[in-house]
């Protein structure tokens, strides 16, 4: 072959690799799911099974089980435009020691989205058919939730609470809030800051369907606007970033939208009645610690905080403060083995 034959042909292949880059973006998103970091912390680690949970409107829900299944149950959900490999640290600490279930929330991952409208109840009727499909019935787990998984949790106290006080030894909820996103975020430098922003102004701020870019400018939005840009380092906003952006950016508004309508209210943590966790982040500005505090508050009421623990992080602190958020859920892990009331349902 010539030279100019053969230019033809690298001609060729490139722009078939930008067509298929362009015909395949959920490969390029499952790339970015399994992206390999320097912390082999942050790399995924393959699970000792997949199962898909279905639920009633035609959602099929992707399910990660790691760890022995006779293990104590651990039951991990992420938040808005994230997935199950959001969790890669504290699947890679925790599975060796407990059966540690993870799921994509509907329209995150490799979920799809279902019939239904997306909102809290969906969310709650979502994490519900996973317990009953997917986490065995031997013992009591322990659910944490971060930021939309926190209100996942709080939304299906409220609307399954009888199977919340059979099935949860105690819940973990991390960086979240009961709704009033529009009127409280401060992630954008202009929105709420100094003045509160109108709602359609919050609203067209998180619901633009247009994929997220990576370098270096977004590592660095990241890192000050979603993280504690005085510590997370360039690791931690590239991982975040990554995990971002494999969602899709349909999926990623949608969601928003509900979200940023979303007004739970105290109803989620009211209903509540096993011991729990709050978990907030001192510099978190997309859901500031006010709103973790009101948790804890209404908790703390009703004789149901079991802790309030602040971090010096931003608002991804599991992935900011990694051993410290894992070592939390050591915490609750052994506290509720060693409660009478759990080894009484696990005999």
């Amino acid at each position: 072959m010539n030279a100019g034959g053969a230019l033809g042909v690298a001609r060729l292949a490139a722009a078939g690799a930008v067509l298929t880059g362009l015909v395949r973006p959920a490969e390029a998103r499952r790339r970015l799911r399994s992206r390999q970091y320097e912390n082999a912390l942050f790399n995924s680690r393959e699970p000792e099974r997949t199962s898909w949970a279905l639920t009633d409107d035609g959602a099929r829900l992707r399910v990660h089980h790691y760890g022995s299944a006779d293990a104590p149950v651990l039951v991990l959900i992420h938040g808005w435009s994230c997935c199950i490999e959001y969790w890669n640290p504290q699947i890679n600490a925790l599975a060796e020691r407990y059966h540690v279930i993870a799921y994509d929330q509907r329209g995150h991952g490799e979920s799809t989205w279902g019939k239904r409208k997306f909102d809290a109840d969906v969310l709650a009727d979502d994490l519900q058919t996973v317990v009953e499909q997917a986490v065995p019935d031997s013992s009591k787990a322990v659910f944490v939730g971060h930021s939309m998984g926190g209100i996942t949790v709080q939304a299906w106290a409220h609307r399954h609470q009888d199977r919340v006080e059979e099935r949860a030894a105690a819940l973990v909820l991390a960086n979240t809030t009961w709704g009033g996103i529009a009127a409280e975020t401060r992630v954008l430098p202009l929105l709420n800051n100094p003045l509160k922003a109108p709602l359609w102004l919050g609203q067209a701020a998180l619901a633009i369907p247009f994929p997220f870019p990576g370098g270096r400018v977004a590592r660095s939005f990241v890192r000050t606007r979603i993280l504690n840009g005085r510590a997370a380092t360039i690791d931690h906003a590239a991982f975040v970033l990554a995990m971002t952006r494999s969602c899709s950016p349909a999926a990623r508004a949608k969601a928003a939208v509900a979200l940023v309508e979303l007004a739970l209210g105290p109803v989620g943590a009211e209903a509540i009645t096993v011991p729990t966790t709050v978990i907030g982040g001192r510099h978190d500005l997309l859901l500031p610690h006010a709103m973790t505090q009101r948790i804890a508050h209404t908790l703390s009421i009703r004789g149901y905080l079991d802790q309030l623990v602040v971090f010096d992080t931003g608002h991804a602190s599991n992935i900011e403060a990694a051993e410290d958020f894992t070592a939390e859920i050591h915490r609750v892990m052994y506290s509720v083995s060693t409660s009478p009331e759990v080894e009484g349902a696990a005999s």
